[in-house]
């Protein structure tokens, strides 16, 4: 990736941060529906990454501060597919979590923002601040009431008559 492309990207990830965190202040279910889409996107992409080509997650240690760059230097080299891979299996538990309903969104949310946190030390590598962002959008949402599955809100938003499953 050139610095080109890595400046717009950044600019994009902090952007879509901007809009998510927005979502999340006036939209709860649309915030929590972005929230569950990131996760899960991210989720699977790390697993098919860590299994197929891990080396790649070593670059990231160019953008880290210490000791987060030592760590990616050094044990983390060491076993990626089995460290990216708890990662990449906590995503997608914090995805279906953010879907559920009650005490299950709001520890998906914890989760989401303990992530979001952790990986603001990867400095550009993660798009910081973009992660900071989205982890105060998740703290909006941890505040907020849901009684219903996220399909089942989408649902009765559209007009259905969903249970409360």
């Amino acid at each position: 990736m050139t610095e080109q492309q890595l400046l717009y990207a950044h600019i994009g990830s902090n952007l879509v941060a901007l809009l998510m965190l927005l979502a999340c202040w006036r939209w709860t279910n649309i915030g929590r529906l972005l929230i569950v889409a990131l996760f899960l996107w991210a989720g699977q992409l790390n697993l098919r990454t860590a299994l197929s080509q891990p080396q790649v997650y070593l670059a990231y240690a160019q953008f880290a501060v210490e000791p987060y760059r030592s760590f990616i230097r050094g044990f983390f080299a060491g076993h990626l597919t089995a460290i990216v891979g708890a990662i990449a299996a906590g995503q997608l538990l914090i995805g279906l979590l953010v879907a559920r309903r009650g005490r299950a969104v709001r520890l998906g949310l914890a989760g989401a923002i303990v992530f979001l946190v952790a990986i603001a030390p990867l400095g550009v590598g993660s798009a910081f601040p973009a992660t900071l962002i989205m982890a105060s959008g998740a703290v909006l949402l941890f505040h907020a009431h849901f009684p219903r599955t996220l399909p089942a809100a989408v649902w009765a938003r559209l007009g259905g008559s969903a249970p409360r499953a």
